[in-house]
């Protein structure tokens, strides 16, 4: 089964994320900021990663940098989600190595195609 981890500074947005994954048979794993997201990522096997881009201790663009720099997690697919719309919160989403950028909140059905794209079954 996949798991799938989502970091948000908003328990009602990792709840909802959460609760359509494990609609989906997903195991979920949450983090409330990209610092917490780094330490359980730490010898764990994960599938993919939904990032917001606004939490305290560390931000989604830091959190996907230092991310990148595992070996371990280099490919893992990210899709970043977040209420930042601009074409410039886009760009440094895909700059920092963000696969997939969408504006808060994503319907469920959008995330269920991109999971089918993105994640090994």
């Amino acid at each position: 089964m996949a798991t799938i981890m989502v970091v948000d500074d908003s328990k009602t947005v990792r709840s909802y994320h959460g609760s359509i994954l494990k609609g989906m048979g997903l195991d979920v794993l949450e983090a409330e900021n990209g610092m917490e997201a780094l330490e359980k990522s730490l010898g764990a096997t994960i599938d993919l990663y939904l990032v917001d881009v606004n939490m305290p201790v560390m931000d989604g663009y830091s959190f996907i940098k230092d991310l990148r720099k595992q070996d371990d997690h280099k490919n893992v697919p990210i899709i970043m989600i977040t209420t930042q719309a601009k074409d410039e919160d886009k760009v440094n989403a895909y700059k920092a190595g963000a696969n997939l950028f969408e504006t808060k909140p994503i319907r469920p059905e959008q995330l269920q195609a991109y999971i089918d794209i993105l994640v090994k079954k």
